[in-house]
């Protein structure tokens, strides 16, 4: 697929999908016209970038990271250093406690609404 079709699949603008090759986050391979040629798990790549981003990950931290995403799953990290080791840490516990922070949000909207549903269908 070209990149405007990846753009419009995945949200993402053509731009933040030309850094995010430049960084080596996704390839593309190019037709004889020169233009950029995705295949369908780009789809799924792009959207797994865009989470960790998200989630507040360096692109350096994502690039070595990406390959343990992909399934069949070989976790290999010859060059992992303590710096990525305990930024990966913190991330992960970080992540953690704003997924208890969400979840603690959806339920409280949840009992707001039951609440409101209650009051209204008692008046």
């Amino acid at each position: 697929m070209r990149i405007g079709e990846l753009s419009e699949r995945t949200g993402t603008s053509r731009r933040l999908l030309r850094y995010y090759e430049e960084q080596g986050l996704i390839i593309a391979g190019r037709g004889p016209n020169g233009y950029r040629d995705y295949d369908e798990p780009a789809v799924d790549r792009v959207i797994q970038v865009r989470g960790l981003l998200d989630a507040g990950l360096p692109t350096r931290i994502i690039k070595q990271i990406l390959p343990c995403l992909d399934k069949p799953r070989a976790i290999h990290f010859p060059d992992a250093t303590p710096e990525m080791i305990a930024t990966l840490e913190a991330e992960r516990d970080r992540m953690t406690r704003r997924a208890e922070c969400l979840l603690r949000n959806r339920d409280a909207i949840a009992e707001y609404l039951d609440a409101v549903r209650e009051y209204d269908s008692a008046v």
